[in-house]
C-alpha cells in the first residue's frame, strides 16, 4: 500500500477542481432537482419515510429543514447515496443557516456530518441512531470560539493513527473556523482500507489508516456489524440531519476504484487531475 499512499498525497490540491463535470470520473451524487439515488432513514422512522419531509431539494440546494418539527426528540436522520463505494474522493459544499430546531443537542448546534465506509440504510435498525460508518464531522463556527470542521467522529468504528489504534469517539481536525453562513468545500480522500484523508477546500486537515468496526457510540445497531477489528474496504456515503438547518448545493464523487489494481494508472489519473486543478 505504500505506492498507494504516496499516490494518494497527489490529490492533496484537487478539491477546487472537482467542479469540473465534463473531466470523465466525476459522479454528481446529487443532480441538483431531486432526491433521485437516495435512501433516507431517520431514527424511529421506516426506511425512506421522510418524516417532516427532512431532507428536500429547493433551489438548486439539497437542504436539511426542521420546520415540521415541534421537538427534535433525538430524530437523528441520514440520507444515503444507494450505491456502495471503495476509492474514490467525494467533494461536499455546504453552508450551515437559521437556527437549530427546539430540542436539538447543544453539541449538534451548526453540524452535521459525511458518513464515509458506512453501512447501508436498509441494514439500519429502526431505532438506531447513526449508521456504524466514519464521520468526516461538519461544524460551523457558533461566531465566538474556534470550532474546526471536518473532524473524525466514529460511530462503530475504530481507526489507526501514527501507528495506534484510535478509540476515542471524535478526534479534532487541524482546520480554521467557519463561522456565519458561508458556503465551505470539504472532501474527503478514500483508498479502501489503506488511508483516508479529510481535505477543507486544499488543505489536508487530518489523516487516519486502517477503518475498522468495533467501536461504540451507536445505539440499536445489529451487533453482528460491529464485530471488532473487521476492516472497512467500501461502504455507503451519507449525509446528516442532526438538529441543524443545513444546505447542500455539491455533493461529488471521482471513483478511483478502476485504478486501484494499477499502481501506474492510479498515479497517472492522480497526476492528471492534480494538473487540471492548477490550470482551473
Amino acid at each position: 500500500m505504500k505506492k498507494l499512499f504516496t499516490c494518494g498525497l497527489l490529490l492533496l490540491t484537487l478539491t477546487g477542481m472537482a467542479q469540473k463535470k465534463k473531466n470523465g470520473g466525476w459522479i454528481q451524487l446529487f443532480n441538483g432537482k431531486d432526491l433521485t439515488g437516495w435512501d433516507i432513514k431517520i431514527k424511529g422512522h421506516d426506511l425512506n419515510e421522510n418524516y417532516g419531509n427532512t431532507f428536500r431539494v429547493e433551489d438548486g440546494l439539497l437542504k436539511v429543514r426542521y420546520d415540521q418539527y415541534t421537538n427534535f426528540n433525538e430524530q437523528y436522520g441520514h440520507i444515503f447515496y444507494k450505491k456502495n463505494f471503495s476509492a474514490y474522493l467525494v467533494v461536499v459544499e455546504y453552508r450551515f443557516v437559521g437556527e437549530q430546531v427546539a430540542g436539538g443537542p447543544g453539541w449538534a448546534l451548526r453540524n452535521s456530518g459525511i458518513m464515509l465506509h458506512g453501512q447501508s440504510a436498509a441494514s439500519m435498525g429502526k431505532d438506531q441512531d447513526f449508521p456504524i460508518s466514519l464521520e468526516e464531522q461538519l461544524l460551523g463556527g457558533n461566531g465566538t470560539d474556534p470550532r474546526s470542521t471536518a473532524n473524525l467522529c466514529t460511530p462503530g468504528t475504530n481507526v489507526v493513527m501514527n501507528g495506534k489504534l484510535i478509540t476515542e469517539h471524535c478526534i479534532s481536525s487541524t482546520s480554521k473556523t467557519y463561522h456565519g453562513e458561508q458556503w465551505v468545500r470539504a472532501a474527503a480522500l478514500v483508498l479502501r482500507d489503506s488511508v483516508i484523508k479529510h481535505i477543507v477546500f486544499n488543505d489536508t486537515v487530518i489523516v487516519y489508516n486502517k477503518p475498522q468496526t468495533g467501536g461504540g457510540n451507536v445505539l440499536n445497531a445489529d451487533s453482528t456489524l460491529v464485530q471488532a477489528g473487521r476492516l472497512l474496504k467500501e461502504g455507503s456515503i451519507s449525509l446528516q440531519s442532526e438538529s441543524h438547518p443545513v444546505d447542500f448545493r455539491k455533493v461529488e464523487i471521482f471513483d478511483l476504484e478502476p485504478y486501484m489494481n494499477d499502481p501506474v494508472k492510479l498515479e497517472a489519473i492522480l497526476r492528471k487531475l492534480q494538473k487540471q486543478g492548477k490550470t482551473k
